[in-house]
């Protein structure tokens, strides 16, 4: 059975013949006299050939080595000129970039980045699919990033985290005056609620407080899959909602809602991007996360409006996992 070519043995070939001798093939390459001797003899008995003749005077490159010196030099081009097109590639990615995220998300954070990334990488086009429900859907092949308010606990999908979406409970002073307020998770069973379904065991209302954590009684009066319907539903005063920190603290709010039972929190939204991709991403993929990486979570997040981060943002770092 013939041997698998080197790489490796090919380019100390094209070393030796360029230099003339093992000793300055060696220098060249920066090994041992031996390594590249044995890498030249290694190829020459996978091709069954000699390459080479070695005398006292040196080295003396045989006809048929010539033929093979020949090709080499062509498949060595190539290969470099394959990998200066990559890197081409990846200093000015080009094609198309297929995103799905959840509509809040993507009219609030990603939306206003979106413009100085495309001017940023010319070349790139973007298609952005919206979703309201399916928060523990697997993504579709032909997406490169989709983006969810929930991490998977299991997913074929390379998946990157960022910070947690602090979350409150919020009413407007027309809906306390007349309702009353609530002090304690138990209150909120006499209260009209806005929310949604628990589903995959995830419950807007499974409120905590230091060690303590409750699921109270709640009768939802509106049930919808947008957290910024929710805000809405408050502000007219229809019940009370469970509302992310940045949402409920936009400019404009402060006199329309008020927090409650600011010790009891409810849980945090864990945003994440899923992605296909090996341990080097596609050339795309790999601007679009990195260019939106210093902004998703800090307090050069969009949503925020001049808001503090750390107030709206736990401080975990994002980081890479794959599943």
């Amino acid at each position: 059975m013939r041997k698998t070519l080197d790489l490796n043995d090919i380019r100390t070939f094209e070393a030796v013949a360029k230099a003339g001798s093992i000793t300055g093939a060696a220098k060249e390459l920066e090994q041992p006299a031996s390594t590249v001797s044995r890498s030249l003899t290694r190829l020459e008995e996978c091709l069954g050939v000699l390459l080479v003749r070695r005398t006292q005077r040196g080295l003396t490159v045989t006809e048929a080595g010539k033929r093979y010196l020949v090709s080499c030099k062509s498949a060595l081009r190539s290969l470099r000129e394959g990998g200066e097109g990559l890197e081409a590639q990846r200093t000015n990615p080009s094609g198309t970039l297929r995103i799905a995220a959840p509509v809040c998300f993507a009219k609030n954070t990603l939306s206003p980045l979106l413009s100085s990334f495309l001017g940023k990488y010319p070349e790139l086009r973007i298609e952005i699919d919206l979703y309201s429900s399916g928060w523990d859907k697997e993504p579709e092949d032909e997406l490169d990033v989709y983006f969810k308010v929930r991490a998977p606990k299991d997913s074929t999908k390379r998946c990157r985290l960022y910070p947690e979406i602090l979350q409150g409970v919020f009413a407007s002073p027309r809906y306390l005056a007349k309702h009353g307020t609530p002090n304690e998770p138990s209150s909120l069973a006499s209260h009209r609620c806005i929310g949604l379904l628990p589903e995959g065991g995830f419950d807007l209302w499974r409120l905590s407080k230091e060690r303590s954590r409750v699921t109270p009684e709640t009768d939802l009066v509106a049930i919808a899959s947008d957290p910024e319907i929710h805000r809405q539903l408050a502000v007219d005063g229809a019940g009370i909602a469970v509302l992310p920190l940045w949402l409920a603290t936009q400019p404009g709010m402060a006199n329309k809602l008020t927090r409650l039972m600011p010790l009891w929190r409810p849980p945090s939204i864990t945003l994440c991007a899923l992605y296909s991709g090996s341990s080097r991403l596609t050339p795309k993929i790999e601007a679009f996360l990195n260019y939106i990486e210093p902004y998703i979570g800090t307090d050069r997040d969009p949503c925020l409006h001049g808001a503090q981060g750390k107030l709206c943002f736990s401080q975990r770092k994002s980081k890479v996992r794959k599943n």
